[in-house]
């Protein structure tokens, strides 16, 4: 069960950075990293200053521990103590261009107690994009492929795990929603190892098509010191969110796992201005008003967009 969950991941990994790179005409470089204490370790994947992707990690870890840390086992307390371990892919991409989206993906398994008699184990992960200029046609196919990777798992299931994304990637202490949402999920079980894997690889497997053409689409759009200011202010709330809410990140850091990769996600060059507020019908204030708002994206009417504020 470790091995065919280990050996997609990887494949994952090797799949999604050959789709990247032929995007953006560079390479992503590899550094393979063993864990500080032995117990196991990963292949993180960076492509820096790219024509198309500014920053992006694409990184697979596989780590052990004695015990579940409190990240993992605030919602379980029956897990607390229990020996873990835990593989995963986990993405963020950060492109060049402000009409591109940033994106980010995970997917997980973890096992904890694997050596008693009872071991716990679920699956997790998800994908959502968070641009900073709203297009419908972007957010429509998004959440399309989103669809169409929970179709073969239940009617209900995109809408299930859309909610879910909407619910968790969200900012209390800015009222906003960091992005325009996706999938997310977690404590996968109920389904079945088999069916349960094989749901997670279909949320992995439809991230690049969900991405890739929003990005091909984006990357060369002409824009102005503007716009870059824009996107840079709007990723100050991508980090808030990643260094104050985001459980992945806590749990590697609480887990003792290695900070270089856990922190990848972090945008290059990023910017916050005390009070910064778009003008009044702007395509800044569009984003704000129509784009980072939870909808139901695939019956969502096309919105009129202040295209004068692009130019």
């Amino acid at each position: 069960m470790r091995d065919q969950v280990s050996n997609y991941l990887k494949a994952l990994q090797d799949n999604i950075c050959k789709s990247l790179s032929d995007v953006d005409g560079n390479e992503f470089v590899e550094d393979e990293w063993l864990h500080h204490n032995g117990s196991g370790g990963g292949r993180t994947r960076v492509l820096s200053g790219g024509a198309a992707i500014e920053k992006g990690g694409v990184n697979f870890s596989h780590v052990m521990g004695d015990k579940l840390p409190p990240a993992a086992t605030l919602k379980r307390p029956e897990l607390s103590g229990k020996p873990f371990e835990a593989m995963g892919v986990s993405l963020v991409i950060h492109p060049r261009n402000p009409f591109a989206p940033t994106s980010h993906m995970n997917v997980r398994f973890f096992v904890a107690g694997a050596e008693t008699d009872e071991p716990i184990w679920w699956f997790g992960g998800g994908f959502d994009m968070t641009p900073y200029y709203g297009f419908d046609e972007d957010a429509k196919h998004w959440h399309q492929i989103a669809s169409d990777a929970c179709a073969p798992f239940g009617d209900q299931t995109y809408a299930k795990y859309k909610k879910w994304c909407d619910d968790y990637f969200y900012l209390p202490h800015r009222d906003e929603q960091r992005g325009i949402g996706g999938l997310f999920f977690d404590d996968l079980n109920e389904l079945g190892f088999e069916k349960s894997f094989e749901f997670m690889q279909s949320v992995g497997d439809n991230y690049v098509n969900a991405y890739v053409p929003i990005l091909n689409r984006r990357k060369d759009t002409e824009y102005s010191q503007k716009h870059r200011d824009w996107q840079l202010l709007r990723r100050g709330r991508y980090v808030e969110f990643n260094l104050v809410f985001d459980r992945g990140t806590l749990f590697g850091l609480q887990s003792g796992g290695r900070t270089e990769s856990i922190l990848m996600s972090m945008p290059p060059m990023v910017a916050w201005e005390y009070r910064a507020e778009p003008d009044a019908g702007s395509a800044e204030a569009a984003l704000l008003n129509d784009y980072l708002v939870a909808k139901d994206w695939l019956v969502a009417k096309d919105l009129t967009v202040a295209k004068d504020s692009m130019k």
